[in-house]
């Protein structure tokens, strides 16, 4: 699994302002992480790949009006799966290996049932759309047919339960 820039129909994706207000908030918030709006004008500081994608500085999750909610989830994804001492110095770039990425994109899934209009065929589809690469052609079929990895990565770091629901922790957070 690789995720990079758009390559398909980016302007079919779901973006941040048509979210009802607070969505986006109230679920970052319960990972401690502040949505932070920029500016329509403004380029996002902090984001990896630039133009609308989402940026991470700190405990701060950066989008603009236009970003993907995709992209939004995907970032918050990444706060919740990096160690603590890579989020002590957050600032653009997420990092992690493979595995951990492949972890990024699951719960990117599994979170996308906490914020309507999205849900998971929704975040499924706008993958898609937006061009994340999968082995098997599709977030879809990675995720039904290819993500037990991913899956197991996530419990192994108590990020979900055996349900598959969110534990609302941090890696590495006691407690």
């Amino acid at each position: 699994m690789s995720s990079h820039p758009p390559l398909s129909k980016p302007d079919s994706v779901l973006r941040c302002d048509e979210l009802a207000a607070g969505i986006l908030d109230s679920l970052a918030g319960r990972y401690g992480i502040m949505v932070t709006p920029v500016g329509p004008d403004d380029a996002i500081t902090g984001s990896y790949w630039g133009d609308s994608e989402a940026g991470l500085v700190n405990t701060r999750l950066l989008v603009r009006a236009d970003t993907p909610v995709h992209s939004a989830l995907h970032e918050l994804s990444h706060f919740v799966c990096m160690s603590a001492a890579r989020r002590r110095q957050l600032d653009t770039n997420a990092g992690g290996d493979y595995a951990e990425e492949n972890a990024v994109c699951y719960l990117q899934i599994l979170l996308s049932d906490f914020v309507p209009p999205m849900h998971r065929q929704r975040m499924l589809e706008d993958m898609d759309r937006w061009g994340y690469s999968f082995r098997l052609g599709s977030a879809g079929r990675w995720f039904k047919e290819d993500a037990d990895d991913a899956l197991a990565w996530l419990l192994a770091h108590q990020l979900i339960d055996a349900g598959q629901q969110p534990t609302w922790r941090l890696r590495g957070a006691t407690g």
